[in-house]
C-alpha cells in the first residue's frame, strides 16, 4: 500500500442551504450544527474535516445516522458541493480538485477514476444482469465485442457468470449487490466508494459479502472510501477508520488504535460493543518481555502453566518448559491452516500481527502459552490472563507480584 493520497479531504464544509456564508461564520465561531441550523435555518452536513485517503487502502467512514458520513463520501465525486476547503482526487499523478473543478474534469473523474456503489444496488430493472454491467462502459463509449469481454470477465469475478441474462427482480439481495459490486469494477476506476453497500441485506450475506470484498481487494488493490454504522463492519474491513460525530471527523487511525484508545465517550460507546477478537493483535494484547520474571536467562512466560522459556545470547527462545520441569516443542506459527495440527503442550512461537482470535485457537489447541517473536527476538507473551484481558478490551499497564502485568 503506497503512502501517497489518492484522495485528501483539506478543511472541508458542507451547508446545505441557499446563503451559507452566515452558517459558515457561526461554524467559525464554534457553534455547533443544531444552534446553526436554529439561526440560520441551514444544515451543516460537514465541518471542518482533513482527511488523507492512501491508495490501496480501504477506509472506513463511520458514525451513527446523521453523522454525515454519507455526505462527505459523497464529495469524492461531486454528488455534494464542498461549501469550503479543497476536494482532492489523484489519478495518474494528476491532482483535481473537485470543489473547484470544470464539469468536463468532474465527468472525467465520474466516468473514468470513481465508481460507486449504492446501499440499494440501483439496478436498471429494464436491464439484464449483463447490460447492468456493462452500463458504464456504454456510456463510456467502449466497443461491444470490448465490453462484452469486460462484463463476462467481472461477473464470473463476483460468481454470476450463470446469471447473466436475468433481471434484477430475479436475483436475491445478496446477488444484486453483487451485481453492484460486479459494474463498479466493470469501469476499472482506481478509487471505489461504497455507500452502505450491505447494511440493507441479511447478516449472514452481509458477512459473506464482506469477505468477498477483503478477498477482491487483495486482488485488485483499489482505493477504497466505505460507509458504515457498524463498527464490527467498520474493524474488519479498514485499514483506517474515520468516525464521524456531529458533522465533524473525531477520530482516525487503525482498528487497533481506535478500539484501544478512543478519543472521548461516543468512540468509547462505539468501542464497548465491538467484538475484539477480530481486531487485537498480538503485540496489543501480549505482556511484554521486559515486564515478566526473567532469571539467568529464562523467562517465566506464564505463572498458571509454569511455563518458561531459555533464551539464547540474541535474545531468542532456545528451548520451553511446561510444569516447571517438562521439556516441550517450540514451533513457529505459519498461519490459521496450521492450528489443527498443532499437539498439546506445545508453545507456539508467532508474529507480532497474530490476531486474537488466532491466539484464542492456538491456546484452546496446545493448552500452553503464545510466546511472540521479532526479528528473532523474544518480545512479549499471551496466555489465559491476556486473552481474558482482550475479551474485556483491559489493557495491560502495571506490572503484579507474579511478573506479569494486569489491567487497572
Amino acid at each position: 500500500m503506497s503512502g501517497a493520497p489518492a484522495v485528501s479531504f483539506r478543511a472541508v464544509d458542507v451547508v446545505f442551504g441557499k446563503r451559507p456564508n452566515p452558517a459558515l461564520a457561526l461554524l467559525d465561531q464554534g457553534l455547533d450544527r443544531t444552534a446553526i441550523q436554529e439561526r440560520t435555518g441551514h444544515i451543516v452536513g460537514v465541518a471542518g474535516a482533513t482527511l488523507d485517503v492512501r491508495e490501496g487502502e480501504i477506509c472506513v467512514l463511520m458514525g451513527l445516522s446523521g453523522s454525515g458520513k454519507s455526505t462527505l463520501l459523497r464529495c469524492v465525486n461531486g454528488l455534494n458541493s464542498p461549501t469550503r476547503g479543497r476536494m482532492l482526487v489523484t489519478v495518474a499523478g494528476r491532482t483535481i480538485d473537485v470543489a473547484s473543478c470544470d464539469r468536463r474534469a468532474l465527468n472525467h473523474l465520474r466516468t473514468h477514476a470513481i465508481a460507486m456503489v449504492f446501499q440499494q444496488f440501483a439496478l436498471l430493472p429494464w436491464r439484464t444482469v449483463a447490460e447492468n454491467v456493462g452500463f458504464g462502459l456504454e456510456l463510456q463509449g467502449v466497443p461491444r465485442a470490448q465490453r462484452d469481454a469486460v462484463v463476462a470477465e467481472k461477473l464470473a469475478m463476483v460468481g454470476l457468470e450463470a446469471w447473466k441474462n436475468a433481471y434484477a427482480h430475479e436475483l436475491s439481495g445478496g446477488m444484486q449487490q453483487r451485481v453492484g459490486l460486479a459494474r463498479a469494477f466493470a469501469l476499472d476506476a482506481p478509487i471505489l466508494l461504497m455507500d452502505e453497500p450491505f447494511s440493507a441485506l441479511d447478516p449472514l450475506i452481509r458477512c459473506k459479502l464482506q469477505d468477498e470484498l477483503l478477498e477482491l481487494q487483495q486482488r485488485l488493490r483499489k482505493t477504497i472510501i466505505f460507509v458504515s454504522h457498524d463498527l464490527d463492519e467498520a474493524m474488519k474491513l479498514g485499514n483506517r477508520i474515520a468516525i464521524m460525530d456531529n458533522a465533524r471527523i473525531v477520530q482516525t487511525g487503525t482498528p487497533e488504535d481506535i478500539a484501544l484508545n478512543p478519543v472521548n465517550a461516543y468512540v468509547a460507546d462505539f468501542v464497548a460493543h465491538m467484538n475484539p477478537i477480530n481486531v487485537l493483535r498480538g503485540a496489543s494484547i501480549m505482556t511484554p518481555v521486559d515486564a515478566l520474571r526473567t532469571l539467568n536467562g529464562v523467562v517465566m512466560v506464564e505463572a498458571e502453566t509454569r511455563t518458561a522459556v531459555r533464551l539464547d545470547g540474541q535474545g531468542g527462545p532456545a528451548s520451553a518448559t511446561m510444569d516447571g520441569r517438562d521439556a516441550v516443542p517450540i514451533v513457529d506459527y505459519r498461519g490459521p491452516a496450521q492450528v489443527d495440527g498443532l499437539a498439546r503442550r506445545t508453545v507456539v512461537s508467532a508474529p507480532p500481527h497474530i490476531t486474537m482470535r488466532e491466539a484464542l485457537e492456538i491456546r484452546r489447541r496446545t493448552g500452553a502459552p503464545i510466546i511472540v517473536k521479532a526479528d528473532g527476538r523474544l518480545i512479549g507473551a499471551i496466555g489465559n490472563a491476556e486473552l481474558y484481558r482482550g475479551i474485556l478490551g483491559r489493557p495491560a499497564d502495571r506490572v503484579s507480584d507474579d511478573g506479569r502485568q494486569d489491567a487497572v
